[in-house]
């Protein structure tokens, strides 16, 4: 079991030599102290006694074989000075009352900092693990509050502002994803605003690739959402059919998201329920549009009218804690100066009411309800507009001075008021009083156009005004007032100006009043909530209906003070609806407009109409079917049609309509030079069909000048 050597004392040695051995008895141990044995038979109890006494102190020899002359191999046996036996610790450490192994640590080790060699190095330290920062874990930490910022305050600019020095635009989708998300579970009003939003940042900040990806981040996470928000279907492709209305998202995107999503996943009932619920719905824009019925998307009508009511109330009940109430829930911070406009207004028009009135807008102020800005902004808006409220209440300039100082020393109107207004209503001579009638005298012809639809009176009302340098002005005043009302005045706002271009305004005429309108757009915002989409629109579609050119755009931009930031944004938004897809025919119709076609509509009407009055229809029913068209600033293609049809078909009766139309005033001078001019421009091609196009076309021209239809300026074929 062990090695031939074995570990016993030279006491035990002299013992085994001097026991004689019995036979077949192997003697293992002795000990010093152990009797002389006598006989076989002591010898034998001799050995057993040794034997138990090694097992009882646990003396082994390893494991590995037998030993050739030993029984067992006894190592490691150490002894005291006391004779006391010692249990034998493992890699011989020894045990009680031993020194222990070489460099045994077992026990603790106190370092004393007063030692004279005391090394710092020494102390024991421990490694601290840290978390190692993700830069997308920071990023959605920082858009979370960017966006409940936003939530809170309504704020575009702001939010925007801040989504830019945030920077990390590679995390942009992350912030759509977040945006959405942080919306679904929360009211309408927070839906509506994270869709404005995504809207102001398309292009400008987020680009249409990023917003398509956050778009399919939050499609594909459907299956997650529904644990938590069990609308989340209706909810997600109600965000992304307003996607597709705002023109962020094209419509293409549902069908490459469902190619890469499982059929099995609630984001294809998402991508499922947006195409077929919403998009392939009739009216779907507006529908889409108004789903939510957001606080940032009430219409002005609706917002004045909720203001005027709850001040009514007011003055019955006297109750200023209801009346502050009522206007917190309105929820439009940015609007409240008109809370103050209409409260000084009615506070003149019952002169009993006026301490309600201002006690009201006294506390609104203390509490910080309605902010310093916006008293002053209602103040000034009203000092702007005191002249025509004197026209109604005569003491109005009175009763407002009087307010005005009161207000300033309670403290709830900002001192810097009187000097804004000082230099407002600083007259600038003759020149400044001309203006003022000229702006009186438009508003009228322009309302009574908003009444009658009737283009060639107002041409002729503006013609007998003689100011042609005021042309621009004419322009602001236009769509300012068209903004302000419902969608068929602002499709006739545009179908007018398009018709103004071709009749008395230049192209600079027309930028010039662009630039004007967009140099007060934060002014215009004020009294119109929407105002930068609408502007919009407007500019858009103006270069759809070809009054601009997408060129004069980028000079409307330049021509911009450096401070205009509105300005440039509602320019640069235009464009973006300008490239989108099917962008002509989304702009046509974004009014829905009584009185406007879309242009191939318009064309094919036109060429049934003149192809039944050559099939032998009557002239008089032939001008009254142009005249329902109401598209007098396109009867040029009128012209046009008519012009090539008597070409191919060789029938002159179609001169005798143009005659007619000409006669009733129908179709005006300029039109018809201009439909003339569009035949001369494409004859090279039209030749190709008609040979004799060209003789045709000198007769005609001939035909024209002698009955007064053409201006002195065109000619064939050096007309310009």
């Amino acid at each position: 079991m062990a090695s031939n050597e074995g570990f016993l004392t030279e006491g035990q040695r002299e013992m085994l030599k001097t026991a004689p051995p019995p036979p077949n008895v192997e003697v293992l141990s002795s000990s010093p102290k152990s009797p002389t044995l006598k006989s076989p038979g002591a010898a034998a109890k001799s050995t057993s006694v040794l034997l138990a006494e090694l097992a009882e102190h646990h003396v082994k020899a390893p494991g590995g074989g037998k030993a050739s002359n030993a029984g067992i191999a006894v190592r490691h046996v150490r002894r005291t000075h006391s004779g006391k036996h010692i249990r034998v610790k493992k890699d011989g450490a020894g045990g009680k009352g031993t020194w222990g192994r070489w460099l045994d640590t077992d026990g603790e080790c106190h370092i004393d900092k007063n030692d004279p060699n005391y090394d710092s190095g020494e102390e024991p330290y421990e490694l601290v693990g840290t978390a190692v920062s993700d830069p997308l874990d920071d990023y959605k930490k920082s858009v979370a509050s960017i966006i409940e910022e936003y939530f809170t305050t309504g704020d575009v600019e702001v939010a925007t502002s801040d989504l830019k020095e945030l920077g990390s635009t590679e995390y942009h989708p992350y912030f759509v994803k977040r945006l959405v998300s942080m919306s679904m579970d929360r009211h309408d009003k927070e839906k509506e605003m994270a869709s404005v939003l995504l809207s102001s940042l398309y292009v400008d900040v987020i680009n249409p690739t990023q917003i398509s990806q956050g778009f399919f981040m939050l499609v594909e996470s459907a299956d997650d959402f529904a644990v938590d928000i069990p609308d989340t279907v209706d909810i997600l492709a109600l965000f992304i059919a307003r996607a597709v209305v705002d023109d962020i998202l094209p419509p293409a995107f549902i069908a490459r998201a469902r190619k890469m999503l499982p059929e099995t996943s609630k984001g294809i009932q998402v991508l499922q329920t947006a195409e077929k619920s919403y998009l392939s719905a009739p009216h779907h824009a507006e529908l889409v549009e108004r789903r939510w019925g957001g606080s940032t998307h009430f219409t002005v009508e609706e917002v004045k009218k909720r203001i005027a009511d709850l001040l009514k109330e007011y003055v019955e009940s006297g109750d200023t804690v209801e009346a502050c109430r009522c206007i917190r829930k309105l929820e439009v911070s940015f609007f409240y100066h008109e809370v103050v406009k209409r409260a000084l207004v009615l506070a003149m028009e019952m002169p009993s009411a006026e301490p309600l009135i201002l006690k009201l807008l006294k506390e609104s102020s203390e509490e910080g309800l309605i902010s310093s800005s916006q008293m002053v902004k209602g103040f000034s808006r009203l000092a702007e507009s005191i002249d025509d409220l004197s026209l109604d209440i005569p003491s109005a300039k009175t009763l407002f001075q009087s307010i005005v100082p009161r207000a300033i020393a309670e403290g709830w109107l900002d001192a810097s008021f009187l000097k804004a207004s000082g230099e407002d209503g600083q007259a600038n001579g003759p020149d400044d009083e001309k203006v003022k009638q000229y702006k009186k005298q438009i508003v009228n012809i322009i309302h009574e156009y908003f009444l009658s639809d009737d283009i060639p009176e107002l041409i002729r009302s503006l013609e007998d005004l003689g100011a042609p340098e005021y042309n621009p002005i004419f322009l602001k005043k236009l769509i300012t007032l068209a903004m302000d009302r419902k969608n068929k005045e602002k499709e006739m706002a545009s179908v007018l100006l398009s018709a103004l271009h071709i009749e008395i305004f230049s192209t600079e005429d027309i930028v010039n009043g662009f630039v004007m309108l967009l140099e007060s757009a934060e002014d215009t915002a004020l009294d119109i909530l929407d105002a930068s989409n609408e502007l919009a629109l407007f500019v858009a579609r103006a270069v759809i209906d070809d009054v601009l050119a997408p060129l004069n755009l980028e000079e409307i931009t330049n021509r911009l003070p450096p401070n205009c930031r509105s300005g440039c944004e509602t320019v640069s938004m235009a464009q973006s609806l300008l490239s989108a897809r099917h962008a002509g025919e989304r702009i046509l119709r974004c009014w829905g407009g009584g009185t406007g076609w879309a242009v191939e509509d318009a064309k094919d009407k036109i060429q049934k109409l003149l192809e039944e009055f050559e099939s032998g229809g009557v002239i008089s029913e032939a001008c009254q079917c142009i005249r329902d068209m109401g598209m007098s600033f396109f009867n040029h293609e009128v012209v046009k049609k008519a012009l090539v049809m008597a070409m191919e078909k060789k029938n002159d009766r179609m001169l005798d309509l143009l005659q007619e139309c000409f006669n009733e005033g129908l179709i005006t001078i300029n039109q018809m030079t201009k439909g003339f001019g569009r035949i001369k421009d494409g004859l090279d091609d039209l030749a190709l069909d008609i040979p004799n196009a060209k003789d045709k076309f000198m007769f005609y021209v001939e035909h024209a000048k002698e009955r007064g239809w053409l201006l002195p300026y065109f000619g064939f074929p050096d007309a310009s």
